[in-house]
Order: C-alpha cells, then sequence, then structure tokens
C-alpha cells in the first residue's frame, strides 16, 4: 500500500482520537463545573449535596484526558539503528544517526510550534536551550569513546538527566510522544535510565538488527526488564534488506530467501514467548521486518515516497491499530465509567433531597435519627476493610522480604553456574601482561556487577506478581465491601424517603459501585486498568529505586580486591605458578571465580538481612498508601452522606426553603449533568463504530 496513505490514514485517525478525547475532556469538565455551581448554589437554598470529592475527580480525569499523550519508548542495544528509524518515522533527519552510538542521552521527542531542544541536568542546575547543531555535535559519542566508557564504567553525560526535542511534526501534533534511548549495552547507568522509563511509556518499540540477530545482552534485557510486565511491545527488525549483502550471489533469489526464512526462525525462537498475549499467539502484529535506512533516503528526497519493501507500511497500520483502537478505546471506556459513576452519585444525592425538602424540622430530624444505625454500619464496613488492608500488608511485606532475603541467600548456592556466562574470556598471554591484565581485571569486576544488577531485575519479577495478586486480591475484597455498602445505602435511602428503588441507580448498568469502590478496585484510573497499576505508579514504587546498589551497600567491593589493586593478583600468580598453557590459564580464571565467590558468600547473610528491613518497611508503605487513600475516600463518602443531612437540617432550622424554586433548581442540575453524560455516551459510541 501506498505510504502517503498509510500515513494520512495513520495521521487522521490519530486526531480523530485526539479529538474524542478532548471533546470528552470538556463535558468532564462540563460535569465538574456542574457541580461545583451546585455545591455553591446549595449554601443559600437547601444546603450542599456534599459532592466535592466527586468535583475533584472528574476535574482531574478531565485534565489528565485532554493532556494525554500516547507515549513510545524506543529500545535496542548500540548499533540497531534507533535513530534511523525514527527519521525514516517522521520524515525528516531530526535525530543524529550519522555515528554510533548516536543518541548519548535520553532524548523524549514531542511537538512544539517551533524547533527547539532543551537539555534537563541531575541536581539543581538550570535546564539549558540550545540549537540543533549544538545538541548532535555536544550529545553523540563515537564507538571508541563509547567502549571506553563501558570499561571504565563511567558515563558520557554523568550530569545531564534528559533532553526534551520540540518539533512541529503532524504526527507529534496529533499526540505522540517518542523517547529515543541510549543504546543498551552500554553503561550501565544508562541503561538504568532507559529501562526506568519503561513504566512511564503506553508501548515499547524493541529495535534489532538483522545481522546481529537476538545477542546474549538483548536476551537478558528482555527477560528482565520487558518478560512477565504486561508491557505493550513492538519487535522491530531492522537493516532486513542488508541479508543480501551476505549471501555468495546477491541476486539469488532462492538463496536470499533460504537465509530469510532461517532468521525469522531464529526469531521467532528467541521472541516467541513475548508474544503471547492470554493465551493467543501475536507474533504477526508484534513482529516487523523494516528497512530503516532505504526508508529515511525515500522520504528524505520525497515525503510521500512509496515505502512498499521496507516493512513500514506494515508497521505503521499496526501502530495505528493499537494507538487509535485499543489503547485510545481504553482511556475513554474508563472515562465513561467515571462519568456514570459520579453522574449515578449527583442523581443520588438529589433524589434524596427532593422528597425531604417538604419535611418540616421535626420529622426530618427524626428520619435523620432512623439511618444512625447504618451509618455505624458503614464505619464498620469501613474498619473491616481497613483491617484487611492491613493483614494482607503485613503478610506481603513479612513475605516478599522473606522471599528476598532467602533468594540472597541462595546465590552462593547457584552462584558457580549462573557466573559462567557473565565471565570475560581470559588467555595466558593477557593475564601476564600488565595492561591486559589490568583490563581483564575490570572486565571481570564490570561482569561481577552485571551478574548482580540481573540477579534484582530476575527477582523484582517474582516480586512485582506477588503485589499485583496481593492488589488484586484486595481489588476483588472492595467489590465485596462495596455490595454490603450498596445495601445499607439503598436501606439509609429508603428510609429517609420511603421509596425503595429510585431512578439514580439506573445510569452505570455495568457496576453500580461507589467511587470509592471504583477507586480501590483501579477502575478510575486513566493510566492503567488494574488497581496494583494504579497504586504503584502513584506511589512512584520502583524496585530498583528500593534496592540500592547491592555492591555499594556494604562495601562488597573490597571482595573484589583479590582480583584488582597494584599487586600482580590471582590471575598472574597462578599462570606464573602454573606454566604456560591454555589449561593452566583456565584453572587460573577457575580459581579467580571460586575466590570471588568465597569472598561474596562471606557478605550474604549481612545483604540479606539489609535488604529485608528495606523492602519489608517500603512494601508496607506502598500498602499503607492505598490504606489512606481507600479510607480517606470512605470516610468523605460517609462523612458526604452525612454531611448532606445536616446541611439540609440545617437551612431548614435557619430559614424558610423556597421548596418550588430548589426543586427546580436541583432538576434542572440533574437535567444537566445527565445531558452531559449523553453526550459522552454518544461520542464514545461514534467513535467505536467509525
Amino acid at each position: 500500500m501506498n505510504q502517503q496513505v498509510e500515513t494520512s490514514s495513520f495521521l487522521d485517525n490519530l486526531e480523530r482520537a485526539a479529538q474524542v478525547r478532548r471533546e470528552i475532556a470538556d463535558r468532564l469538565s462540563n460535569i465538574a463545573g456542574a457541580i461545583e455551581r451546585s455545591e455553591l448554589e446549595g449554601l443559600a437554598a437547601s444546603g450542599k449535596l456534599g459532592l466535592e470529592t466527586d468535583s475533584q475527580d472528574i476535574s482531574l480525569a478531565s485534565e489528565n484526558l485532554r493532556q494525554g499523550v500516547f507515549r513510545l519508548l524506543v529500545l535496542g542495544d548500540m548499533k540497531r539503528g534507533k535513530s534511523t528509524f525514527l527519521n525514516a518515522l517522521i520524515g525528516e533527519r531530526l535525530l543524529p544517526s550519522d555515528v554510533n552510538p548516536c543518541t548519548a542521552l535520553l532524548t523524549v521527542l514531542r511537538y512544539g510550534s517551533e524547533k527547539k531542544v532543551t537539555v534537563y541536568f541531575k541536581k539543581d542546575r538550570q535546564p539549558e536551550q540550545i540549537s540543533f547543531e549544538e545538541f548532535k555535535q555536544q550529545y553523540t559519542i563515537d564507538p571508541d569513546t563509547a567502549k571506553q566508557l563501558e570499561i571504565e564504567q563511567q558515563e558520557a553525560f554523568p550530569n545531564v538527566s534528559h533532553a526534551v526535542v520540540e518539533y512541529p511534526l503532524p504526527l507529534l501534533e496529533k499526540g505522540i510522544e517518542i523517547v529515543d534511548s541510549p543504546g543498551l549495552n552500554d553503561t550501565e547507568a544508562r541503561n538504568e535510565i532507559s529501562l526506568n522509563y519503561i513504566n512511564n511509556c503506553h508501548a515499547i518499540l524493541f529495535v534489532f538488527r538483522a545481522s546481529q540477530p537476538c545477542t546474549l545482552a538483548e536476551r537478558r534485557y528482555l527477560e528482565n526488564y520487558i518478560k512477565g510486565r504486561g508491557l505493550t511491545v513492538f519487535f522491530l527488525i531492522n537493516g532486513w534488506d542488508e541479508i543480501s549483502e551476505g549471501a555468495i550471489d546477491p541476486e539469488d533469489a532462492a538463496e536470499i530467501a533460504e537465509s530469510e526464512e532461517k532468521l525469522r526462525k531464529v526469531f521467532r525462537t528467541n521472541i516467541g514467548e513475548y508474544c503471547q498475549v492470554d493465551g493467543q499467539d501475536i507474533y504477526s502484529d508484534r513482529v516487523f521486518e523494516i528497512s530503516s535506512l532505504r526508508a529515511l533516503r525515500l522520504r528524505l528526497k520525497d515525503k510521500n515516497a512509496n515505502l512498499d519493501g521496507t516493512g513500514f507500511s506494515e508497521f505503521v497500520r499496526a501502530l495505528d491499530t493499537f494507538l487509535t483502537q485499543e489503547r485510545a478505546v481504553a482511556q475513554m471506556r474508563q472515562a465513561r465509567t467515571l462519568a456514570r459513576s459520579i453522574c449515578s452519585r449527583v442523581r443520588e444525592a438529589i433524589e434524596r433531597r427532593i422528597p425531604l425538602l417538604e419535611k418540616d424540622v421535626n420529622e426530618l430530624k427524626q428520619r435523620i435519627a432512623s439511618v444512625e444505625p447504618e451509618f455505624e454500619k458503614l464505619h464498620e464496613i469501613r474498619d473491616r476493610f481497613q483491617e484487611e488492608i492491613q493483614i494482607v500488608r503485613d503478610r506481603k511485606a513479612k513475605s516478599v522480604a522473606d522471599s528476598c532475603k532467602a533468594y540472597i541467600l541462595n546465590l552462593g548456592n547457584t552462584f558457580d553456574s549462573d557466573f559462567l556466562r557473565y565471565q570475560p574470556e581470559l588467555s595466558l598471554f593477557d593475564s601476564l601482561d600488565s595492561s591486559k591484565r589490568d583490563a581483564f581485571n575490570a572486565a571481570f569486576k564490570k561482569a561481577f556487577e552485571q551478574y548482580i544488577n540481573d540477579k534484582i531485575s530476575a527477582w523484582e519479577l517474582t516480586a512485582e506478581r506477588e503485589m499485583r495478586e496481593a492488589f488484586a486480591q484486595l481489588g476483588k475484597s472492595a467489590a465485596n465491601y462495596s455490595t454490603a455498602y450498596t445495601k445499607i445505602t439503598d436501606l439509609m435511602t429508603e428510609k429517609l424517603i420511603g421509596e425503595k428503588v429510585y431512578a439514580g441507580r439506573t445510569i452505570d448498568a455495568e457496576d453500580n459501585s461507589p467511587a470509592w469502590a471504583k477507586w480501590a478496585m483501579g477502575f478510575l484510573s486513566l493510566a492503567t486498568g488494574n488497581v496494583a497499576g494504579v497504586v504503584l505508579a502513584s506511589a512512584g514504587f520502583n524496585w530498583q529505586n528500593i534496592l540500592v546498589n547491592w555492591i555499594a551497600v556494604i562495601g562488597i567491593s573490597s571482595c573484589l580486591m583479590i582480583f584488582t589493586g597494584a599487586f600482580l593478583g590471582p590471575v598472574g600468580i597462578l599462570a606464573i605458578g602454573l606454566g604456560v598453557g591454555a589449561l593452566q590459564a583456565d584453572q587460573a580464571r577457575k580459581e579467580m571465580v571460586q575466590a570471588t565467590k568465597k569472598e561474596f558468600v562471606k557478605y550474604l547473610p549481612q545483604l540479606a538481612q539489609e535488604q529485608y528491613d528495606t523492602i519489608h518497611q517500603n512494601v508496607k508503605e506502598c500498602f499503607d498508601g492505598y490504606d489512606r487513600e481507600v479510607i480517606k475516600r470512605l470516610n468523605d463518602d460517609i462523612k458526604s452522606r452525612k454531611a448532606e443531612l445536616d446541611n439540609l437540617l440545617s437551612q431548614k432550622e435557619s430559614r424558610e426553603i423556597n421548596c418550588e424554586a430548589e426543586l427546580k433548581r436541583l432538576k434542572n442540575i440533574d437535567t444537566g449533568v445527565y445531558s452531559e453524560l449523553q453526550k459522552i455516551e454518544s461520542t464514545y459510541q461514534t467513535f467505536l463504530n467509525n
């Protein structure tokens, strides 16, 4: 299909999704405004309805939806052509791609009316605007420099946090933000910057190179940072057109086809497991063979060039489906759920108020007194749920901390086999040469640190699953408590107004749970669809921030002194003592590994205990944050129900209420809010059907 048609359709769909988001955001804002006006007017009428929290929730949701973007994170090793791919995607040579690795900073590409680059620094230094040329010159590094930095365990720009590139591109104007990351196999500090950004993105574009299929480093990152996290990942096999360059006869179609099929099997074997969603194989929807350089050359000559054969048409279609259908629909559905919930709350409050308007003070007092037992029952539900949260908190804090402790203590038992794949190559003659020996020692130290970081990441996945399961269980409990809670509030309404059923219950046919319960179940987040995502994201919960550097925390680097320092070290000593030969060199390496293991194991009990205390405290704090938010919302709901009755009573005791005018005002509020909800419903359904 013509690239112009593909790109035009993609941009049109993005614009349509952005337009619908803005429209729904405006409707949510109108509902919030109507509630705020109602509460203000109520001060001089029959009293407030106690809807302040609902107004705040829907205002925040409106702002989040209006400002919402689709953020794409580009990951991959060095020399995979990430920047070239992005330049081809946007149709301009915007990001530096003339040297490898090109992007030495994490770079956020977003829309701006003018071309602008802003570099953000760590600590207290103010951001700095620079030109595009300065950006390309100052913040790119060549392969030799990158290699040396890797050996020395240094960052290219240690004082820089990230860069933001603003550019008036149609793709970015439609609500897309693209994050271009440094190469994954560069220094570990830079890796952490890229990988910590994962949770802030809606989809990951993981770039491979056809000429270097699935390296150990790439498999390691997929296993440690991608697998099991529920992330949407598109795998891009770049340089697919370069396969013919390695053929004996580049003109032999059969030979090229055979090479391509072999390569496809390699990638299918290595990344197939990451393309399984809910038991379905979506490999064909997530893996794309692309030729970025060829596509970029074509688009630089002609923006609307036909890109058939570059893989870009297929990829753009898949990205279009994900962003403008799957992701956009999920955001809008959550916004509709919130609107339904709050409109139900408004209607419930109004329908409780109207029958009480004409009651005299004494009868109103009697009816309020009649529901005091129900208010006590609501408090009991709150207390039971809070107690359950705290029980789960204590159990999970201990369970996760115990898991970490046992995991650390077991490292010594598996060190020999686990560390094997991290060991650098060793030759006897290198070990006898001082400069080569120093390089080997540095490589060995880095390998040990990488082993530690990978072991942390492997445990993280287990801990994260356990946390998510715990919050999922609390979400189910919230649903059960919500059912009991709703029965009680229905009984309260029946006692107050003498009616068993009222129209407010029909607004949200999907779920009649009160707002506090929907928050506890994760339904009111426009960013995630599960309670664990809501809580962990709002708390900024990140295992990497909790698990401090294992080597630094108790000085484990001292165990590495056995092969660093000014003296010859065990490799040299053993090599000299054993004579010359590969077997002796291998024996020296084994001795080094055993010596490292011996020192490492010595520190494990202390390390395990220190991490136990840290993990235990942070897990507790995470559940405490959930506890505070849920109980606050529950208390606010109870207080608002009590306040709406007290407000009415106070007004009746202080002045005569114009019942006819107040009835008209309340019905107008109900009609106005419900009308906005209907417009949201119509907009949502129209978007689904088109």
